[in-house]
């Protein structure tokens, strides 16, 4: 079998995205570079170079950006965005890429015709069943964006079942063209902790001695005002309960009705909402924490359970998508809607201390399936099927 040695990407959100997608790419890249093959990495701009230092210290990743005819970089964002939507081919040409990978659901126009062989990766069509979680105009350029990649892809990977569903559902594609590979989570979550770390970041956002996680945007999808409410719930049965609600994440509107929540019932002592954390406190945030809930009502994967897990956190998520995948069968469910189950599930994790540890245990030996090094050999292994026309 022919091996493939030349592996271009679309890595716009590797050099722009501190968290989520451009997460997910660095944490593919830093796995797949262990193997003996040459990485093309096309970006439309430098971004921010912090975020993927350590993937420039790789001698065989190679970043990619547009330049005019004298050489100098593109600096217009309309002529950047152009060279990733079309122009990028000319490139891939040139480098001489066997294998081009959409890594955040994209392709640019006209892979096809130039006989490059090309890979999407689809995290999630949340669009679809949920329009009225983003505006008009979005969903119109996401449904055009994603009909026009399944129609480019020669294969498409879902991170999940869930997914994979999905796909079929809205894109009509036979399912021997999806291949399922999980997204993996990065190892930094499964390292030890010193104390002198965790008191910094301890102090640093003043947080109480026990605490119940939740990371992620605050966002209507995302369900965090079912912790908050759920968190009253317990401090009502149990008024000597010492537990507090820490939420990170990026604000957006619906932030403004979990904070007028907390206001009006007298939580604010209790439940703590901080943003900006850095890549590095958010391992410490999670090792503090006693509890991580995840109350979200959609979700292509849900890569903060697995980093809770990988952190001996124990997880209460909601029913619905694809948040029993991440978890796996241990960890506990609940409606998105039903407060009294979220507080009973939340109170049996910090109370139960049998149940407690079998949740922790099951939930290492389930996030195995998630491990770098597997997940980047299937991306290999797919690679060299598509050139060796095995699909």
């Amino acid at each position: 079998m022919k091996e493939v040695k030349t592996i271009g990407y679309d890595a716009k959100r590797i050099v722009s995205n501190a968290t989520g997608l451009g997460s997910y790419s660095r944490t593919l890249l830093e796995s797949l570079a262990n193997y003996d093959k040459q990485f093309l990495l096309y970006a439309p701009n430098k971004g921010r170079k912090e975020l993927y230092s350590s993937l420039l210290e790789k001698e065989n990743l190679f970043f990619k950006f547009p330049h005019k005819s004298n050489g100098d970089l593109v600096s217009n964002k309309i002529l950047q965005w152009l060279w990733r939507e079309e122009g990028i081919i000319d490139d891939l040409l040139k480098d001489k890429v066997e294998v081009f990978h959409g890594l955040t659901g994209q392709l640019p126009k006209g892979i096809k015709q130039s006989r490059i062989k090309s890979i999407v990766t689809i995290h999630d069509l949340i669009f679809f069943p949920h329009p009225e979680w983003y505006s008009r105009i979005d969903v119109f350029l996401y449904k055009k964006k994603f009909f026009r990649t399944i129609k480019q892809a020669d294969r498409i990977i879902a991170i999940s079942e869930c997914t994979k569903r999905d796909i079929i559902r809205y894109g009509n594609v036979d399912e021997r063209k999806i291949e399922v590979i999980y997204q993996s989570y990065n190892p930094i979550f499964s390292q030890e902790i010193s104390q002198d770390e965790k008191q910094k970041v301890k102090q640093k956002y003043s947080l109480p001695e026990k605490f119940i996680l939740n990371v992620g945007t605050i966002e209507r999808r995302k369900n965090v005002l079912l912790a908050v409410k759920a968190l009253k719930e317990i401090i009502l049965n149990n008024p000597k309960t010492e537990e507090h609600l820490v939420i990170v994440g990026r604000k957006t509107s619906y932030a403004k009705e979990v904070e007028h929540y907390i206001e009006q019932n007298d939580l604010t002592d209790r439940v703590h909402i901080i943003n900006g954390v850095l890549f590095d406190e958010l391992k410490v945030l999670y090792s503090l924490a006693n509890l991580f809930v995840y109350p979200s009502i959609y979700e292509g994967f849900g890569i903060p359970i697995i980093e809770a897990i990988a952190n001996r956190l124990p997880v209460v998520a909601c029913k619905g998508s694809c948040l029993e995948e991440a978890g796996g069968e241990h960890s506990l469910y609940v409606e998105p809607t039903d407060v009294k189950a979220m507080a009973e599930a939340m109170q049996t994790l910090l109370c139960n201390e049998k149940k407690r540890t079998l949740v922790i245990e099951k939930g290492l030996q389930h996030i195995q399936k998630f491990a770098n090094n597997d997940v980047a050999q299937k991306h290999i292994q797919l690679y060299n099927q598509l050139i060796n026309n095995q699909y």
